[in-house]
């Protein structure tokens, strides 16, 4: 088995996405040409075609140390040069976490490595990536594989260091390994490595995450806070031959399990070194129901499905790449990993991207759709009446043109009372941002600096942070009862609405502060895991500070940034598909008037106006079968489930309203 299978997978993926992207650009197009475009749909529409754009899928390789990651990885990815690229012998190979991808606005491959020395600054990795000068560039030779072994040698460099330098990094020292030299240990060199290389599925759009152990999660919380939870997938290794260890556990439980709870990540585990389980003696019955016996085990101690389990040899696996060995393949199982990034990871991407693309743009197509079906029932409707009173046609058509002015009349009343309701709900949505203005952020921030600068106990410290989080999580509820007022707004208005049109009924979009709450929790329980824990307590008082604003307070920073951002788009986007419904009307209706007055000044006969009609009803027609065709593309399933192959995730997907 090769990975030609995931290839075509992520090929489908991406040309589906593709295929998104040139509908979405041609209904743009469309609302412009037939006069139907406004600025808040063209901003929606931009939005998305923005998330296509910047859409991947990252896969997260977590475990302890020698449990395979690397080895795997070499296996799916690097097989075809004949050797392993990423160092991968027994011990603590992987030192610092490692990214894999590929860069289209690189002209070369390279590698990049931030010094572990960057540690003492407050500023994260992800603030790092935004300035290069900190980074040491080795560029990637694609065509001498021998030269890229020894470029991906550096990752895993380590360097001596005195202990207590060592503790101010954020390492526990009795998790590092000694050089036998009285007070002095190894440190990674490097606190974070990015890889740009050029491979089919890496530039598909797919990037790797590569872990170390323990000792890594634990003293990098961006890992844990940020990294791992923007993964769609967690491949956590474990070794057949020690099944799950305290050491597995620990980082199980404090690092990964609860990333599937209000996260669209998925939790797997992979079984690797079933080789050692191989017994030619016993016969090949005994070795599947020893792998099974583990399999069912490891599910049960982990809490998860037995079919999340995957058991596989990573090392048989790349050994059969490399001698090209079909059997030896299938014996690795390799398959099973396979199969799921296929069938279930990327099933998982299409259903968010039909959930946060998809849907919002067909509603608005059909929105578009639905306005068109009205305007032509109305035309055809006047054609037939001109064509039954052939004789008095110019008052037929004096009438329905005061008809049409009367519509266009109460359409532009709707436009402008739905303007009166925006500017309210624009004064709403000021409350909004002001119950989250970054001011206010700010103030806590400063409060619990100058208290955990200012206290030297572990109970000052604890109730500093404690008290910052108790303070934000008081600002959200605040927050919450000023976005319960304004959903009662808005739900009023679509109500009037649904009365008014009860063929085209719209629900109301609730903005939802309750997400962002549970995730502020999730936060606040990782940052009692980082001041409980023993390392911190053994940290000096300067570095804790900066470390716990370097990693807990930046994602919450982060949190409250997304907030203020949704906030204001929900506040400009509530009444986006009202507004619409009624522009696009009152637009249509601007257009027909136009029509009915040129027939009503020309002398022609009554045979050549009905022609006329006819004539703008064939455009009518053809925007509508424009419109129609751009909803049938956009309605074909995404590509797994165009193959039947349609797989219940768990917590995939589900569907949610904004905020929520």
């Amino acid at each position: 088995m090769s990975m030609e299978r995931l290839s075509q997978q992520v090929d489908a993926y991406v040309t589906w996405k593709r295929e998104l992207m040139r509908e979405i650009t041609r209904y743009r197009s469309w609302l412009v040409t037939n006069r139907l475009n406004s600025e808040a749909v063209e901003a929606k529409l931009e939005r998305a075609l923005k998330l296509l754009r910047t859409d991947h899928i990252t896969l997260a390789f977590v475990g302890e140390f020698s449990r395979g990651k690397t080895e795997l990885i070499n296996s799916l990815f690097f097989s075809s040069y004949g050797q392993r690229m990423l160092p991968s012998q027994a011990g603590r190979t992987t030192m610092c976490p490692t990214e894999l991808f590929f860069d289209p606005r690189s002209e070369r491959s390279y590698i990049r490595l931030l010094p572990i020395e960057t540690r003492v600054s407050e500023a994260s990795v992800a603030q790092f990536k935004r300035i290069p000068r900190h980074w040491v560039n080795i560029p990637l030779d694609l065509s001498d594989p021998d030269n890229m072994v020894q470029a991906f040698v550096q990752v895993a460099r380590t360097k001596p260091m005195p202990v207590e330098q060592a503790i101010a990094l954020g390492f526990h020292p009795d998790m590092l390994e000694s050089t036998h030299k009285p007070g002095e240990v190894l440190v990674p060199a490097w606190r974070h490595a990015m890889v740009n290389f050029d491979h089919p599925l890496l530039r598909q759009g797919l990037r790797i995450l590569d872990t170390p152990g323990l000792n890594a999660l634990g003293s990098e919380p961006e890992l844990t806070l940020s990294m791992l939870p923007s993964a769609q997938a967690i491949i956590f290794l474990l070794s057949a031959d020690t099944g799950v260890t305290a050491s597995d556990m620990a980082v199980w439980q404090q690092h990964i399990r609860q990333l599937d709870e209000d996260t669209q990540t998925s939790l797997f585990a992979v079984l690797n070194k079933i080789d050692v389980l191989w017994d030619d003696l016993a016969g090949e019955a005994f070795v599947q129901n020893a792998i099974r016996q583990i399999q069912t085990s490891t599910a049960r101690q982990l809490g998860i499905r037995v079919e999340d389990v995957l058991p596989l040899s990573a090392k048989q696996a790349m050994l059969a790449k490399v001698r090209k060995d079909p059997e030896l393949l299938a014996r690795s199982q390799m398959s099973n990993l396979e199969n799921l990034l296929c069938e279930r990871i990327i099933a998982q991407k299409e259903r968010l991207l039909e959930d946060r693309v998809v849907n919002q743009v067909l509603a608005l197509l059909q929105n578009s759709q639905h306005v068109l079906n009205l305007r032509l029932e109305k035309v055809n409707e006047q054609q037939a009446l001109l064509s039954n009173h052939q004789h008095d046609n110019g008052q037929m058509l004096f009438e329905l043109t005061a008809k049409t002015k009367e519509d266009h009349s109460q359409h532009h009343k709707r436009l402008l009372g739905l303007k009166t309701n925006q500017r309210l709900l624009k004064r709403q949505g000021d409350l909004l941002r002001h119950a989250s203005r970054s001011e206010r952020l700010d103030e806590h921030l400063n409060k619990v600096r100058k208290n955990l600068t200012g206290s030297w106990t572990t109970l000052g410290i604890n109730q500093a942070i404690l008290h910052f989080f108790r303070s934000v999580e008081q600002d959200l509820h605040n927050l919450a009862q000023e976005a319960e007022m304004a959903n009662k707004m808005v739900a009023a208005i679509y109500r009037r609405h649904n009365e008014e049109n009860p063929l085209h009924g719209v629900d109301a979009p609730q903005f939802n502060v309750n997400r962002y709450l549970r995730e502020l929790k999730q936060q606040q329980t990782k940052a009692d895991q980082f001041r409980l824990q023993l390392k911190t307590l053994l940290t000096e008082q300067r570095s804790l500070t900066k470390r716990f604003f370097a990693t807990l307070v930046q994602e919450v920073i982060g949190l409250h940034q997304r907030l203020r951002q949704e906030a204001e788009q929900w506040a400009s986007d509530a009444l986006m598909p009202l507004m619409q419904h009624t522009l696009e009307h009152k637009q249509l209706l601007e257009t027909h008037m136009l029509r009915l007055k040129a027939l009503a000044q020309e002398t022609q006969q009554t045979r050549q106006r009905g022609q006329q009609l006819a004539r703008y009803s064939g455009e009518l027609e053809q925007q509508l079968a424009q419109a129609n065709d751009m909803l049938r593309i956009l309605r074909r399933p995404a590509p797994v489930q165009r193959q039947g192959k349609v797989v219940n995730l768990p917590g995939a997907a589900r569907p949610h309203s904004i905020g929520e």
